[in-house]
């Protein structure tokens, strides 16, 4: 008997992109009609999230690198970037993500902003197209909503996407180079957690140990050009992160981890804790379970970068980039292998989260970002096991050529 078709076919694979991209650059070019001196009506710059980077940059050029992490003295840089700006950040990188920005104050802000984004956002094509290539697949990265959320606000999510990515292609045949760009994750620790966690579980001690010393040497080295009280200011401002974390509302609608869930929910902090642990310690028995019994290479990637949003409680919409690399390599699994029931429709949620997330929350005060995260990383579940034909449905009329 003949199997129904999909009702995501070749067609309209096709045009949905095209017509999501091209309602982003008509917001964009809204964005740019209804601004003033590079500002919005609500007093937000262009690439609004990447001005403290600009602001840091420019302090530490002064040689006061440790006031990044005073908010005053912080918007008072980030005034000289654009004066009409009104957002006030508050600096929480570590010293070896403060090394990779600390050129940028040599450009002026638009300038440094176009340059960093878009080399970040090469480095990311990239490695994306190691595992995807074709027009279907361009199209469908190119109105992927992580791609816009990340370049719109002007975000580090295509450099720490595009090393993840690198050192997951990397381990099996180059484990030194992979350890090393799992070591350059420590620019952002808490999205590196899982990988100790995957390399134990299969053994890959010359990984680990290289992206041990990576990371150390890495963080050293920024410690030792910027100075010793960037690294403690750092660790003293994790507090007032935390803090942000746990009471700042306005903060919870992009915020797709469980915790953010739990306190939209009104669940008390204590309580929002426990929840969270208990569904990342699932996140991580899952890691490491793939990662001991499946020998697919592609399955134990996609387990990996969705996991990592379950089990750290501080991220954001914008990190979400990340999700194109789970979603290629689910795609790519299931048009060689079939599709399971349910999977295209997780993988299209997962495409749309980074969009949906803010706007949901705010309407119905749930946070679906946790549900999507778990539905992506339960289909990779799935195919990480053993599965019979006939439990698999038809092979979607698409490729990505």
């Amino acid at each position: 008997m003949k199997a129904h078709a999909h009702w995501l076919n070749q067609e309209r694979l096709s045009i949905y992109p095209r017509i999501i991209l091209a309602l982003f650059l008509i917001i964009c070019l809204a964005w740019v009609f209804r601004s003033k001196n590079i500002v919005d009506l609500n007093g937000n710059p262009l690439g609004a999230d990447f001005i403290h980077l600009w602001a840091a940059s420019h302090i530490a050029l002064a040689g006061h690198a440790q006031d990044a992490y005073s908010i005053g003295l912080l918007f008072k840089a980030q005034q000289i970037a654009v004066p009409e700006s009104r957002v006030v950040y508050v600096w929480l990188y570590p010293p070896s993500f403060y090394l990779v920005v600390l050129p940028l104050a040599l450009l002026p802000y638009i300038a440094a902003y176009w340059t960093f984004m878009l080399s970040t956002l090469g480095a990311y094509i990239l490695v994306l197209r190691s595992i995807v290539r074709g027009s279907t697949a361009m199209w469908c990265l190119a109105a992927f909503s992580g791609l816009w959320i990340t370049l719109i606000q002007g975000q580090n999510a295509f450099l720490t996407a595009a090393i993840a990515g690198a050192a997951l292609l990397c381990v099996e045949r180059r484990p030194l180079l992979s350890g090393l760009f799992i070591g350059l994750l420590a620019i952002k620790p808490h999205l590196a957690l899982l990988f100790p966690v995957a390399l134990i579980a299969i053994g890959a001690w010359r990984t680990f140990i290289t992206a041990a010393v990576t990371a150390i040497t890495f963080t050293a080295l920024g410690t030792g050009i910027l100075g010793t009280a960037v690294l403690t200011r750092f660790l003293a401002n994790l507090g007032y992160a935390r803090l942000l974390l746990e009471n700042g509302s306005f903060l919870w609608p992009k915020t797709p981890s469980m915790f953010a869930f739990a306190r939209q929910l009104g669940i008390p902090v204590r309580e929002a804790y426990v929840v969270h642990c208990i569904v990342a310690a699932g996140a991580v028995i899952v890691v490491l379970r793939v990662w001991r019994r499946c020998q697919d290479w592609n399955l134990r990637g996609a387990a990996l970068m969705t996991a990592t949003f379950l089990v750290s409680p501080y991220v954001f919409d914008s990190d979400l980039a990340w999700l194109a690399f789970p979603i290629a390599w689910l795609a790519m699994n299931g048009l060689r292998n079939g599709w399971l029931r349910g999977e295209r429709e997780v993988l299209v949620a997962a495409w749309s989260l980074p969009m949906l997330i803010a706007p949901i929350a705010v309407a119905s005060s749930v946070q679906i970002g946790p549900l999507v995260l778990c539905s992506l990383l339960w289909i990779t579940v799935r195919r990480a096991a053993p599965v019979s034909k006939k439990d698999t449905g038809g092979v979607l009329d698409v490729c990505f050529e």
